[in-house]
């Protein structure tokens, strides 16, 4: 058996064999991961103005414009990635995380996602994750199609959760549970949960084995899903002289292999802590040392012998990480298919709800990127780079604020950072977890991250296209603060989107305002029809909210395996759109043949 470091799952179309019930919620280019996290206090749950009376800033007006000649970037089909907690596999949502009606949430994020999993000691250490089927160069499988009421072919809403079965010859089969077994399973996670908080506040952590079978089970979901599995093995096993034991590892890779499993590889997650965690640290050198080991063994493996590797999945880059990331890079730079790292904004146990309002706080991803590219271009220019764990907050994230409507904020101007400055991949943290930075409770209930996700997923395409704003103002140069908290991006449509043809382009603007903001489409958007998309809380809680409406509408499942129709509001030709305070918002300009969005 290998220690697990954490897994993520990537998105990969789904076999026509496969069991209908949770492909409906993964749309194109999602993937998942799931880490452990840290509850704290409640945050600040002090009322904020929604809207002040009409002034100078009500009158503001911004004009918008769009280069749609050329994409300044172009993403990954699989850029939006998930994350997967290890402690699924000890806490038993292992065997419900499978194939059934009501993981249709996961399901219709899936077309482009990737799963990943990582094999550690210390659970504060693990991680799953899951990223898009381009990273992995996977073939594209055929997936079956909804029906007229959104349900998958042959779904069976009686299923509560299911074990997986492969069979090549007869497919995927969907074993049935009781209800009964969801509850159980509900009160052993809560049990779980209180373990690993205990374990975080006194820094000791407990090792969590993965067996063939658990291997097994987490395979062929992720084959089941249409997902590709990407794992991350034990970095932590060390020889005296400090280098990389690998032993374990070959016999999980040798296991593998025998069964055929299609998986792709890292070693190791934040490496910049082990001193932390087994009391010895490892520089930059020896861990590309420890790549070029690994590398070596999957070429002497013919299934993996292509395999991709990714790594080092360093922390956030201060100094000292710099420094390790150097290192890395001088050994190992060529070694790896993509740099990893991983960022988090602000501690969980001290954030408070006005903290994700603040331009400052979104724009310290933006200096993290371009410390990661000026190492990775130094040395191996042009190599991808991922941002392979990310949340709005650390240490598990807080309850009704991590997981409500105030973290999309982060949330979306992050995807809208990484995707303007050329990051390839992001993998959210996390599908599910015990903590509150999860897009799904534990009855698998969206949260409001999910649908800004699925949002995301379907109406963005991967070139990245530039803007050009101008504002008319009343006030001297107050261009400046609109600029830092208006966030407006903008990309091809999907294609994958069949109700909007090539050349349409979508929008996705941020107020942090409170009060609303005019934008008047200009140049070549000039006069088009825009569909609007917009998401505000829902409730009285406002921005601490769980759920949210889509122009107007509160989104919810309509039943276990049926996602709501996500209904645009359409908006006459020529019209100004109106921001609303404190929102975010997707805006599809239909039919700008736009040349930089009509082939892919």
């Amino acid at each position: 058996s290998e220690l697990i470091r954490g897994f993520l799952l990537s998105g990969m179309p789904c076999p026509s064999s496969c069991p209908p019930g949770l492909l409906a919620l993964m749309a194109p280019g999602l993937a998942l991961m799931a880490t452990f996290s840290l509850p704290s206090q409640a945050g600040d749950r002090r009322a904020l103005p929604v809207e002040k009376p009409p002034g100078v800033k009500g009158r503001t007006l911004i004009l918008l414009d769009v280069n749609t000649k050329s994409p300044v970037r172009i993403i990954s089909e699989n850029f939006l990635s998930l994350q997967l907690d290890p402690s699924i596999i000890h806490d038993g949502w292992l065997d419900f995380l499978s194939y059934d009606c009501k993981n249709v949430v996961l399901l219709s994020l899936q077309q482009a996602l990737l799963c990943k999993k990582h094999n550690t000691g210390p659970r504060q250490h693990r991680e799953k994750k899951t990223q898009q089927q381009e990273r992995g160069r996977l073939p594209s499988r055929a997936e079956p199609s909804p029906g007229p009421d959104g349900r998958r072919a042959g779904c069976r809403p009686d299923i509560v959760r299911s074990d997986i079965a492969l069979d090549k010859q007869k497919g995927c089969k969907i074993a049935q549970h009781p209800d009964i077994m969801l509850e159980l399973q509900r009160e052993k996670a809560a049990q779980m949960h209180l373990v690993l908080l205990k374990e975080q506040f006194s820094n000791t952590y407990s090792n969590l084995t993965l067996t063939a079978r658990s291997l097994d089970k987490l395979y062929n979901f992720a084959d089941c899903s249409g997902l590709h599995l990407i794992f991350a093995l034990n970095a932590l096993r060390r020889n005296p002289n400090n280098s990389w034991n690998s032993s374990n590892a070959l016999s999980l890779l040798k296991y593998s292999a025998s069964k055929k499993y299609n998986i792709s590889w890292e070693l190791g997650n934040e490496p910049n802590n082990y001193r932390t965690l087994i009391g010895r640290s490892v520089n930059g050198s020896q861990l590309g040392k420890d790549y070029i080991q690994l590398r070596s063994l999957l070429q002497l493996i013919r299934t993996y012998s292509r395999a991709n590797l990714y790594g080092p999945n360093i922390g956030r880059p201060r100094k000292n990480v710099i420094a390790l990331l150097e290192g890395f890079m001088k050994v190992a730079g060529s070694t790896v298919d993509a740099v990893t790292w991983q960022h988090y904004y602000i501690d969980g146990r001290v954030a408070k709800v006005t903290d994700f309002l603040k331009t400052r706080l979104l724009d310290t991803l933006s200096d993290q990127i371009r410390k990661i590219q000026k190492v990775v271009n130094t040395y191996t220019p042009g190599k991808k780079i991922w941002l392979e764990g990310v949340g709005a907050t650390s240490a598990g994230g807080m309850n009704n604020l991590s997981d409500s409507y105030a973290a999309g904020f982060l949330w979306l101007n992050t995807l809208g950072l990484l995707a303007s400055q050329g990051i390839d991949v992001v993998v959210r943290h996390s599908f599910l977890d015990h903590g509150h930075n999860h897009l799904v409770d534990q009855n698998f209930n969206p949260l409001p991250d999910y649908w800004l996700s699925l949002l995301y997923k379907r109406l963005i395409g991967p070139k990245v296209l530039a803007i050009h704003v101008a504002g008319l103002q009343r006030k001297p140069r107050p261009g400046r603060v609109i600029r830092d908290k208006l966030r407006i991006y903008a990309h091809c449509t999907s294609y994958h989107n069949h109700n909007y043809v090539r050349g349409s382009i979508t929008l996705y603007i941020i107020n942090l305002h409170r009060s609303r903001k005019k934008i008047k489409l200009a140049g070549t958007l000039r006069d088009k029809i825009v569909h609007q998309y917009l998401l505000q809380p829902y409730g009285k809680d406002g921005l601490h909210s769980k759920s949210v409406q889509l122009n107007g509408q509160p989104l919810a499942m309509v039943d276990d395996g049926t996602l709501p129709e996500l209904k645009p509001r359409p908006l006459r030709a020529g019209r100004t759109l109106v921001i609303p305070p404190l929102t975010m918002s997707f805006y599809v300009v239909k039919n700008v043949n736009a040349l930089a969005c009509r082939y892919r």
